[in-house]
């Protein structure tokens, strides 16, 4: 068993859900990184982000992303990413179909109890 789980209960996940145009896949990906590990990301300063993001892609269609990040406070996390929509203007998102970047916030409602997780970790 895993002995941490992906997110904690009570916490928010967003979850964006977008595709990219064709043809553009390693330079949205080296972009994305470039500003995502930056001092110039207002995400990674905010006491609201709990684990930092992942940026997936998916395993069927190449031009599917999915950036998953968890975060104790939901509105923290849209007045930031309107920040960043309105006045930093990654550059990333051009490569993004239709250029919306906008996630769905999802609340994280269970999540493997501490007891179990070191009771795995002992091997019992």
């Amino acid at each position: 068993m895993a002995q941490e789980p992906l997110a904690t209960k009570g916490n928010f996940l967003h979850i964006y859900d977008f595709r990219i145009k064709p043809g553009t896949e390693a330079e949205f990906i080296r972009l994305f990184e470039e500003f995502d590990y930056s001092d110039g990301n207002p995400m990674h300063k905010s006491w609201a982000q709990v684990k930092d993001g992942v940026l997936c892609r998916d395993t069927e269609d190449p031009l599917r992303f999915f950036l998953i990040a968890e975060w104790s406070d939901i509105k923290e996390h849209a007045a930031i990413r309107k920040i960043l929509a309105e006045e930093i203007k990654p550059e990333f998102i051009k490569f993004i179909e239709g250029g919306s970047f906008v996630p769905k916030y999802v609340e994280v409602v269970s999540s493997t109890p501490e007891e179990i997780l070191n009771k795995a970790a002992a091997g019992e």
